[in-house]
């Protein structure tokens, strides 16, 4: 499965995310503000709140269906992904320096047996939460710099960093991980693993700035958009999960 379409199928990914203001209007946080608001799903009333659209990729041609749902009454996102991968993104620009703590609320139904964080094979997760990040050089070291140009040239328009929260089958919670197609362009941070909590609600909270520092040595630039993906299309299993808000907020 891991094959040449798994591979463009991640770098459109991450192309995807990087542009996305190209499509979609993006959601501009004043300094100020104590929170930005970026999934009000509790409140759409079975509609995907303005902003949100789908992240479809053109070498994979199954894709996860989301719909809005009611769970323990309350609206929700429910993603069911049958060998299958797509996203729903939102085009958001949050200042970390203002607002670095991203809090969400997620659920899954089970977890991929054939779920590998280190392999391209593997390379799915039954929920994740994308964070992608303004290419700003200034921001950047010569080296960062040097490999990102060297990227854009080869691929097109990538991010200069994007963070994937993960939902894993097998890896250690805590973990920081490259990702297995994208290397160190994406790092994934393992939030829950495993079949512990399933059918459960769980809340997660981060410091993303404090992540950023952690994943890549350098103070982040600002965050341009947000995602929630289930993907199986490497494994061919079939994974349902749960999503509820999403906000970033100012530290305590």
């Amino acid at each position: 499965m891991a094959s040449a379409r798994g591979v463009f199928g991640r770098l459109a990914l991450i192309a995807a995310l990087a542009v996305w203001g190209g499509a979609a209007t993006w959601q501009v946080v004043a300094a100020g503000a104590e929170s930005a608001q970026v999934a009000a799903f509790s409140a759409a009333g079975g509609e995907f709140p303005p902003g949100w659209i789908p992240l479809t990729f053109p070498k994979i041609a199954s894709h996860t269906q989301y719909a809005v749902v009611r769970d323990d009454d309350l609206w929700v996102v429910r993603a069911t992904s049958q060998a299958a991968a797509s996203g729903m993104r939102f085009a958001v620009r949050v200042d970390l320096a203002q607002q670095p703590i991203l809090h969400w609320r997620w659920k899954v139904e089970n977890v991929l047996r054939a779920g590998n964080a280190a392999q391209k094979s593997g390379d799915d997760y039954a929920a994740r939460i994308y964070v992608t990040f303004e290419y700003q050089p200034e921001k950047v070291s010569w080296f960062r710099r040097a490999k990102y140009l060297t990227g854009r040239r080869i691929f097109g328009e990538i991010p200069i960093a994007a963070i994937n929260y993960i939902w894993a089958s097998h890896a250690k919670r805590g973990a920081i991980i490259d990702n297995a197609f994208a290397g160190d362009f994406a790092k994934m941070i393992v939030i829950e693993s495993g079949g512990e909590h399933l059918g459960r609600w769980r809340e997660a909270e981060r410091n993303v700035y404090r992540d950023y520092l952690l994943a890549y040595g350098e103070t982040p630039p600002p965050v341009n958009g947000v995602a929630i993906m289930t993907d199986t299309d490497n494994t061919g299993e079939r994974a349902v999960a749960f999503y509820g808000d999403i906000a970033f907020r100012a530290a305590d």
